[in-house]
């Protein structure tokens, strides 16, 4: 069961991260983050299909044997991680090394959306500080860990929870 975690979990990591890299660079060059989080979203739903035949793949080996909903999703949850972690990883070499001007970028895309849409003096202002807020959270390492998480690990506990219920066996 280790091996197959191990396998599912670094396929599943190389593909988040590249898939990661692709999407963040073609936003980043082109300036254009609009609509990045529906796409990127959906692909990550389809890559974490990698979790279902990780456990289905492990539950097979057992024969007839009982594979229950908790197994399943531990294994599941592991190989989630390990994909979310290399995720992470990438995306922190990505960032600090390659666009630490990210931020930068993003706030004023997500200002000038705002503007265009019509958004008061208000509106704007509060978006502004809510954007500088979120770049100085950004400057603390541990929280972009965090913040990283938060973006592909409850989808991979998502995924591994409904494989796990799918794949059971009594």
């Amino acid at each position: 069961m280790k091996k197959l975690i191990w396998i599912y979990g670094l396929i599943l990591g190389a593909i988040l991260a590249g898939n990661m890299l692709i999407t963040i660079s073609m936003c980043y060059n082109d300036g254009d983050f609009e609509g990045n989080e529906v796409v990127g979203y959906a692909a990550m739903i389809v890559v974490f299909s990698m979790i279902y035949f990780g456990v289905r793949t492990h539950r097979n080996r057992l024969g007839d044997q009982p594979f229950s909903f908790a197994k399943g999703l531990k294994m599941g949850a592991w190989i989630a991680f390990i994909g979310s972690s290399m995720y992470v990883v990438a995306w922190l070499f990505y960032y600090y090394l390659f666009i630490p001007d990210f931020m930068d970028k993003y706030t004023h895309f997500v200002l000038k959306t705002a503007t265009a849409n019509g958004a008061t003096a208000v509106e704007l202002a509060e978006k502004t500080a809510e954007m500088a807020e979120f770049k100085e959270m950004y400057k603390n390492p541990i929280l972009v860990v965090l913040i990283t998480y938060m973006e592909v690990f409850p989808v991979g506990l998502l995924v591994s929870a409904i494989s796990a219920f799918v794949l059971r066996r009594k």
